[in-house]
C-alpha cells in the first residue's frame, strides 16, 4: 500500500534574480502489519489461550484536579485573535504576529467592474484602527523599506463606490511586496486575469494572502523558513510568497465552480513566465497556510479552472487596464468538454 503525501517546496534564486515555485508530490510507503491467524495442526492441540485483558476504566473519570489552568482567562484570553474584519469591498482575517493578513476575500461581478463611480486619486493609505495599535502595521513601517504596500484585494476591483475603494487602502489589506517586476508588473497582470474571468463567469470570488515557505540551506541541506522584517522597530514580516484561490461560479444555485489555486514568489518575475507554471493543488496552499478554503464545496461541483479557460496573462499597461477593467476574456478551452456560461 502507498499513501500520497503532499508537500510544497519553494525557493527564490537571488543570484539569478528570478523565482521558482514548485509543488512536489512524494510517495511514502507505509507497510501495514499483517496478522496471520494461527490454526492448530491437530484437533487435539491444547495450547493455552492468552488472558483476555479487562477493560480499562476511563483514566480521568473520578480524578479531581487540584488545579484550574483555565483560571488564567480571568485576566484575559491570550489568543490567537484573528481580527475578522468585513468592509464594503473585502472580508479579511488579520495575523497580529506578522502584521499581515492571513487572507483577504473579495467578490467581483461584471456589474461591479462596469460601475465606475470612484477615483483612486481620492484614496490614501491609512492604518486600520480596528486592529489594536500595538499589533497593526503603521505607515512609517513601509517608509524607505524598499517594498511596495501591496494590495491583496486590488483597488481596481472596488471602483463601484468611493467608500469601497477607500477601504482597500487600509494597511490590513497590504503586505510588503517587491515593486518593480512583481507588484507593478506580473502581480498586476495576474489581478487583471482574475477580472477578465468575469467575461465568462457571472460571479468570481478570490481569496488572497501571504505565505512563508521554506528554502533549502545550500550549506547543510536543511529546510528553513527565513524572511525579512521591516519597520522601526522591525515588526512587519515580508512574505516569501503569495497565493490566490479563485472560485469562478456559473451563477446557478448548486452549480459548478471552477477552482484555481496559484502560488507566486515575492520576487521579480518575467512577464513571459506562464501563469500556469504557478498553479498548485489547493491542498498545497492549505497545508502551507494552515487554512481551509473549499471544505464545503463537494467534489462533484468542482471543475479545474485551467481546464475551463486558458490560464495566461494579457500584458497591458496601467492606463489601458484602467480604461477597460474587464479587458478581453481569457480564451476558453476548445475541446468542448467543459462548456462555460456565455455572456
Amino acid at each position: 500500500m502507498s499513501k500520497t503525501t503532499l508537500a510544497i517546496i519553494a525557493g527564490i534564486s537571488a543570484a539569478a534574480g528570478s523565482a521558482a515555485t514548485a509543488a512536489i508530490f512524494a510517495n511514502r510507503s507505509q507497510k501495514k502489519e499483517t496478522v496471520t491467524p494461527t490454526t492448530s495442526s491437530s484437533p487435539t492441540s491444547t495450547l493455552p489461550r492468552p488472558p483476555v485483558p479487562a477493560p480499562l476504566p476511563h483514566p480521568f473519570k473520578d480524578l479531581v484536579s487540584p488545579v484550574n489552568p483555565t483560571g488564567v482567562f480571568q485576566y484575559g484570553f491570550p489568543g490567537p485573535i484573528n481580527d475578522l474584519h468585513p468592509t464594503l469591498s473585502t472580508t479579511s482575517s488579520f495575523d497580529r504576529r506578522t502584521r499581515n493578513p492571513y487572507w483577504v476575500a473579495e467578490h467581483i461581478t461584471p456589474e461591479s467592474l462596469n460601475a465606475n463611480n470612484a477615483d483612486r486619486r481620492h484614496s490614501v493609505f491609512v492604518e486600520d484602527e480596528s486592529i489594536p495599535e500595538k499589533f497593526r502595521a503603521k505607515l512609517h513601517d513601509y517608509f524607505r523599506s524598499g517594498y511596495d504596500r501591496g494590495h491583496q484585494v486590488p483597488a481596481a476591483d472596488a471602483k463601484w463606490s468611493q467608500d469601497a475603494l477607500n477601504q482597500t487602502f487600509l494597511l490590513s489589506n497590504m503586505c510588503p511586496q517587491v515593486g518593480e517586476g512583481f507588484n507593478r508588473d506580473y502581480w498586476a497582470h495576474f489581478e487583471d486575469f482574475c477580472r477578465r474571468l468575469t467575461n465568462h463567469y457571472p460571479s468570481v470570488r478570490i481569496v488572497t494572502g501571504p505565505l512563508y515557505l521554506p528554502r533549502r540551506d545550500p550549506q547543510d541541506g536543511k529546510w528553513r523558513i527565513s524572511y525579512e522584517v521591516i519597520g522601526n522597530p522591525p515588526n512587519v514580516a515580508v512574505p516569501t510568497h503569495f497565493y490566490k484561490v479563485i472560485f469562478a461560479e456559473d451563477g446557478k444555485t448548486g452549480g459548478d465552480v471552477s477552482l484555481g489555486a496559484f502560488v507566486l514568489p515575492n520576487a521579480k518575475i518575467d512577464n513571459e513566465k506562464p501563469l500556469q507554471s504557478f498553479e498548485v493543488p489547493i491542498e498545497a496552499i492549505e497545508r502551507a497556510s494552515g487554512l481551509e478554503f473549499a471544505s464545503n464545496l463537494p467534489l462533484p461541483r468542482r471543475k479545474k479552472l485551467c481546464e475551463q479557460v486558458t490560464c495566461s496573462l494579457l500584458v497591458r499597461d496601467y492606463a489601458e487596464r484602467q480604461k477597460n477593467l474587464m479587458g478581453a476574456a481569457p480564451p476558453k478551452k476548445s475541446d468542448g468538454r467543459f462548456p462555460l456560461p456565455q455572456r
